[in-house]
């Protein structure tokens, strides 16, 4: 993991010289979480993921000029893949909707692969409205505190609280049946 000095030094690179080598150190330093988080968020299509992570990083180089370094890099570039993902979604309305989805067949060599997370826990957590999804994504399987999960959405650090009370909830009456 880059220190916050590695990483603000990384990104100095690329705003003074277009230092391209730089950026993908970023890239390698954070494409596996983000995709993951991508995966899981698209209801595991690897196809969609890819595209959306593409447009992350694209953005993300085109717009380095305005990070201004208040949050971690990581949280600027997950926050951009949500504003991709929401989107995308509403561009091409709920052509995948996590409720469509019925059955999961996770690929040996998916973005996901290894999280160990069951297939019953992952319809749940498709199963969940988006805002509450990207919520316990963010919080549970990337490991983020309030405060970031809270930059990320651009939700209210109490509203996030309440999405995951809520969602703990859901998740816990769907596993139960």
């Amino acid at each position: 993991m880059l220190s916050r000095i590695e990483e603000l030094s990384l990104i100095a690179r690329c705003i003074a010289t277009d230092n391209r080598d730089a950026f993908g150190q970023l890239v390698v330093e954070y494409e596996e979480g983000l995709r993951r988080f991508l995966y899981n968020l698209t209801g595991c299509d690897a196809s969609l993921t890819d595209d959306i992570a593409q447009e992350t990083f694209l953005k993300a180089y085109l717009s380095i000029r305005s990070f201004r370094g208040i949050s971690r890099f990581k949280t600027w570039l997950y926050r951009i893949a949500y504003n991709e993902f929401i989107t995308y979604r509403r561009k091409y309305g709920q052509e995948y909707a996590a409720d469509e989805l019925t059955t999961i067949d996770e690929p040996q060599h998916s973005p996901a692969a290894g999280t160990e997370i069951s297939v019953d826990l992952q319809t749940a957590i498709n199963s969940l409205p988006d805002t509450e999804r990207t919520i316990v994504l963010l919080f549970y399987m990337e490991d983020l505190p309030i405060k970031k999960v809270s930059q990320i959405t651009g939700c209210p650090e109490g509203t996030v609280k309440s999405y995951l009370n809520r969602a703990r909830t859901r998740l816990g009456e769907l596993l139960n049946q």
